[in-house]
């Protein structure tokens, strides 16, 4: 029960009269150090290519990833996130090129960290959809995709982050046991200290469509992803994901996507008193910057939408307006 006062001996509005008691009793604050800025990479030279969904964020070249770390290091943005657009001549049914270690990936890290070292940390994508010519994140057999079979593969491509020099591995594809698998093989070849955050809570969603056209996965994808990613009308179940996850060695979990699930972000949050980390997905960017390049909501909104996400617990928060939002915040 809230013990609180009666009005007139009360009144709440004296604490918002002027902006600095208003900021003197601010509950939740956000900094660049809660942001992860995704960077999506393209094949060749001196390219940034844009994305028609996704105004304003851009494909690059590895030789223009200087540009692209400098301005993240300056706004003191502490992680990037890598996500390749993998040519369709590399893709195959079994997702192969995930396991080349000159990918787009790979070649990214390697750039990073020869340039950077330790400066700033790098995430990496577990999953196989942006490498599969059919779209899905693992193997498939009569349009269903098989667990086991996919977690070896993943187990592989983890490892060969991790021997790049990436520093958070972040499987995504939502395959039950895969984060211990992945956590003993790493382990067993002296990467103890390399990160998992896993996607512990991702949806079948709506959301999603920007993205995969930024990775080159949405005009191949087949059927939907129902089978292996979480439907959005399970709420409970997210705690046993994130139980399972916890248990397997996760160190961080992540919610995905992120405004439509809020309540998910509190639920894990006050249950488990774990690094939790949300992820403001491609749709959400698109929609938001949608409504105000039309003029229907002020350009606030995309500060007031990061800091709902810090409201609920998130610790940091992955979105496409990092750097932008970055700059406001100095």
């Amino acid at each position: 029960m809230i013990i609180t006062g009666k009005y007139p001996a009360l009144r709440l509005r004296r604490n918002r009269k002027f902006e600095w008691t208003r900021r003197l009793i601010q509950e939740s604050n956000l900094s660049s150090s809660d942001l992860i800025l995704p960077v999506f990479l393209i094949d060749g030279k001196n390219k940034n290519q844009s994305i028609n969904s996704m105004p304003g964020i851009y494909r690059y070249t590895i030789d223009k990833l200087a540009k692209v770390v400098d301005r993240a290091l300056s706004q003191k943005i502490p992680m990037i996130a890598l996500f390749p657009y993998t040519n369709s001549k590399l893709k195959n049914n079994n997702g192969s090129e995930a396991l080349n270690e000159d990918n787009l990936v790979c070649r990214a890290i390697r750039y990073i960290k020869k340039r950077y070292k330790n400066k700033i940390g790098i995430m990496c994508d577990v999953a196989l959809d942006p490498y599969t010519s059919h779209g899905h994140d693992g193997l498939i057999k009569s349009n269903y995709v098989l667990n086991d079979e996919t977690v070896e593969i993943l187990i592989k491509q983890s490892l060969l982050q991790a021997q790049m020099g990436c520093d958070v591995i972040a499987p995504s594809d939502m395959m039950d046991g895969r984060v211990g698998k992945i956590r003993r093989n790493l382990d067993k070849n002296g990467y103890q200290l390399v990160q998992i955050l896993s996607y512990a809570v991702k949806y079948a969603s709506n959301f999603y469509g920007p993205f995969r056209d930024a990775v080159g996965s949405k005009n191949l994808l087949k059927n939907d992803k129902k089978n292996y990613q979480m439907d959005y009308r399970n709420k409970l179940e997210a705690l046993r994901e994130v139980s399972l996850d916890i248990k397997e060695g996760a160190d961080i979990v992540m919610i995905k996507p992120g405004m439509p699930y809020l309540d998910l972000i509190s639920l894990v949050k006050e249950n488990f008193k774990i690094p939790v980390f949300a992820y403001q997905v491609s749709g959400e960017y698109a929609l938001i910057n949608n409504g105000i390049k039309k003029g229907l909501i002020n350009k606030d909104a995309i500060l007031e939408s990061l800091i709902s996400f810090k409201r609920a617990g998130a610790n940091a928060i992955v979105t496409y307006y990092a750097d932008q939002i970055s700059k406001l915040l100095k």
